[in-house]
């Protein structure tokens, strides 16, 4: 299957004035294929490098190590034909405070192409967004509304979100995660990397999820399989069949519930209980 994401050791280290290889990471090195149609939820606790991950993949920072490719091509040297395929929202909204929505939207068509106002605007509609407003006169959550409307008007195949709900009402969180998957005028599916802390959400969304801790892959999965098979067991010795084992006494162990048929009967993990495991 064609992957619409790739990194293969990829790896950024903190900024310093020194230029060493001591310098501690703070990403990876991290590998990872995501297959073209996947909707990747991006998993992990403050600090575990989301939105770090996020900008190599884009090629917004340079890494020290390693490359990261977006439909083909090596991130840092993109084509205009893929940048054109590209949709993204930063965690903070990135916009012309003097200009209101329809100004934005206007300043986007004329870049873009391939931007189709008319779901532009039933989406703006539909997340109750005041396009007549200045950014700058928005609130955070409306900024962000914005920012999506915009990451999505001109339908790209690879869509890269950091938190984009995280100021919205559980309303329009609804709406947006349906907006993710209705404005699709192209047969192929669209491929969508999105980050969030509110879980529950993803859960209802995702066919793949991907956790991250200090920076590294702790567990890229499809969801269904997840459900379906892993669980949590205690643990005091490690286990060779564990996906994950945490030393401290009393510890947890993520078993595939196919390798051990002791786990079979237990109940399935939730997202939230798998983020708890792994950074146990």
């Amino acid at each position: 299957m064609t992957a619409a994401i790739e990194a293969r050791q990829l790896s950024l280290r903190k900024s310093d004035s020194q230029w060493s290889a001591a310098r501690p990471l703070l990403l990876g090195p991290v590998d990872l294929r995501v297959p073209e149609g996947a909707v990747v939820g991006l998993v992990g606790r403050n600090g575990a490098g989301k939105s770090t991950l996020m900008r190599c993949l884009l090629g917004l920072q340079t890494p020290d190590g390693g490359e990261a490719r977006l439909l083909g091509e090596p991130s840092l040297t993109l084509t205009d034909a893929v940048r054109e395929r590209l949709g993204y929202a930063a965690q903070t909204p990135d916009l012309f405070a003097r200009l209101n929505g329809h100004e934005h939207l206007q300043e986007m068509a004329a870049v873009y192409p391939g931007v189709h106002l008319p779901d532009a605007l039933a989406l703006a509609a539909r997340l109750d967004l005041p396009l007549g407003r200045r950014a700058d006169a928005l609130s955070l959550g409306d900024q962000q509304k914005l920012a999506v409307v915009l990451a999505l008007a001109h339908d790209p195949d690879l869509l890269l979100l950091d938190e984009p709900v995280a100021s919205l009402d559980p309303i329009s969180r609804r709406d947006f995660m349906r907006a993710l998957f209705a404005l699709r005028r192209k047969p192929a599916p669209r491929t969508v990397l999105v980050s969030s802390h509110l879980l529950s959400d993803l859960e209802r969304v995702v066919s793949h999820v991907l956790f991250l801790r200090e920076g590294r892959v702790q567990l890229f999965i499809e969801w269904d399989e997840a459900v379906e098979h892993l669980r949590c067991v205690s643990a005091r010795e490690p286990d060779p069949t564990g996906l994950h084992w945490s030393a401290a006494q009393g510890g947890q162990l993520l078993v595939d519930a196919r390798q051990r048929p002791d786990a079979a009967g237990l109940a399935g993990l939730g997202m939230e209980d798998l983020l708890e495991v792994l950074n146990t």
